[in-house]
Order: structure tokens, then sequence, then C-alpha cells
């Protein structure tokens, strides 16, 4: 290491080359998804918390799902079992409630049929959402809505009848139609 010292600045070799405190014990080691062992979905799903950057993010959210998921299959204890049920749509009590909050975006993308699944078949007790929530979900109700390009310019879309959802998402429309 000395001899990569020898010809820089004091400062410099001082701010670059500083020795490494060491890392908690309990620190991950960046590391994907091995393909080349063929194609586990649950184990790819694992390899996201330790792929780094938002694939991390993905894959705590993955964990915390599988935590209420279990937590809503536990068996209710004495207590629990008694308590007064306030629940107009009768489902079966379970230890966990699980609450589905979401932007109007969602709706506007296909995230929407993943919800739609999740409430039809009873995976979530709650959902939370804006005005816009329900106003993106009755205008996907009357037309299509088509992939754009944030790059396109609103003003030159609506000029051709399109309407531009969040940028990302056009509602191309049948010409001289506008439900909204």
């Amino acid at each position: 290491m000395e001899s990569a010292r020898e010809g820089f600045p004091a400062a410099a070799v001082a701010a670059v080359l500083k020795p490494s405190a060491g890392l908690p014990e309990e620190s991950l080691q960046v590391r994907g998804y091995d393909f080349d062992r063929g194609l586990d979905h649950r184990a790819l799903l694992q390899s996201y918390l330790t792929t780094g950057f938002q694939a991390t993010s993905f894959g705590q959210a993955v964990q915390e799902i599988n935590r209420m998921i279990a937590a809503k299959l536990e068996p209710l204890g004495e207590e629990e079992e008694t308590r007064a049920d306030l629940n107009p749509c009768r489902r079966q009590p379970s230890g966990c409630t699980i609450f589905l909050g979401f932007t109007s975006n969602l709706i506007s993308s296909g995230i929407r049929e993943t919800i739609r699944y999740l409430v039809q078949h009873n995976m979530v007790d709650v959902l939370v959402t804006t005005a816009g929530g329900v106003e993106e979900d009755l205008i996907k109700c009357l037309a299509p809505t088509y992939v754009g390009e944030f790059s396109l310019r609103g003003k030159e879309l609506r000029q051709s009848g399109i309407n531009s959802q969040e940028g990302a998402q056009l509602g191309a429309r049948t010409p001289g139609f506008c439900p909204w």
C-alpha cells in the first residue's frame, strides 16, 4: 500500500485510501439471482433481499407480505374468538387485518387487475385510496388505456383527442369521443 501512496498528495491519499470500518455482522452481501441454477420463482423473489437498490426494498416487502399471510392463517386465541364481531361482510375473523393503500396512478396501470384479484379473493380487508383512484377506475371501465411515453407532449396529445394519464399512460379513445 505504501508504494501506491508515493507521489500523491497526502490529503488525497487520506480521503481515498482511508481504511474501512468494520460492517455490522448482520450485513448482507449484495448478490443477484443465479439463473444458471434454473428458474425457481420463490428463490428469485427471496434473492431480491440481496440484489440491492429498489430490489432490496421489494424483497423486504415480500417478507412483510409473507408475515401478514402467516398471521392471517394463525388460529385465533380464546380472547379473540369471543370479541364482538362488528364486520358487516361476515368474513372469517383472523389475527391480522390487511390494509391496502394505493394512489390513482396504480389504477391507470396494469396493477388495477392485481388489486381486483386481491379484493375478489379476500386477500385484503380494507382498501384505502383517493377520489382519483375511484375516478381512474371509472375511466378504465369506459375505455381501454394504452402504454405511452413520458416524453409525449400533453398539449399535442389533447389536440389529437388523446387524454394523458400520469404521463406514462395514454387514454387513447375513439376519435371525437371523450367520456369524461
